[in-house]
């Protein structure tokens, strides 16, 4: 399963507590560009409304630039494929404090293009500051 575009940020501000596999409902056009890999999940986040889900804020650059419609919104909400007891844990959860819905990447699962959804809270600024620390001393360790 070869990721296509990866939220690199998520990890960063969230501490994934759960993770969980979604189908996205997308044009043609935007599988295409999908699979090119130009897509940001930068600002992106799950809405969960009347038994439904979306994926709110993904851009999604246009395949042809120069063929593609006037009215295409990059930005669009697309709905997510879940289950109705996916959709039901999903909403219980967003009305916990603290607790977000990410996406943390978009990638092939045979033909199909899957998003993997991570149940996360968010981090502290010292959680973080204590990542990069981390981070830093292994980078080190593998130069010497």
């Amino acid at each position: 399963m070869p990721v296509l575009v990866k939220n690199k940020k998520a990890t960063f501000d969230y501490h994934i507590l759960e993770k969980m596999e979604a189908g996205i409902v997308l044009l043609g056009k935007e599988v295409k560009a999908v699979r090119e890999g130009k897509a940001s999940l930068v600002g992106a986040f799950v809405s969960v409304d009347d038994n439904e889900c979306f994926l709110v804020n993904c851009h999604i650059s246009p395949y042809q630039p120069k063929n593609t419609s006037e009215n295409y919104d990059p930005r669009r909400k697309r709905k997510l494929l879940l289950s109705r007891k996916q959709i039901d844990y999903l909403s219980g959860k967003k009305k916990e404090r603290g607790i977000s819905i990410i996406p943390l990447s978009i990638y092939t699962k045979k033909r199909l293009i899957k998003l993997e959804i991570g149940v996360g809270r968010g981090k502290k600024k010292y959680d973080k500051r204590e990542a990069l620390k981390r981070k830093t001393i292994e980078r080190d360790l593998r130069r010497l």
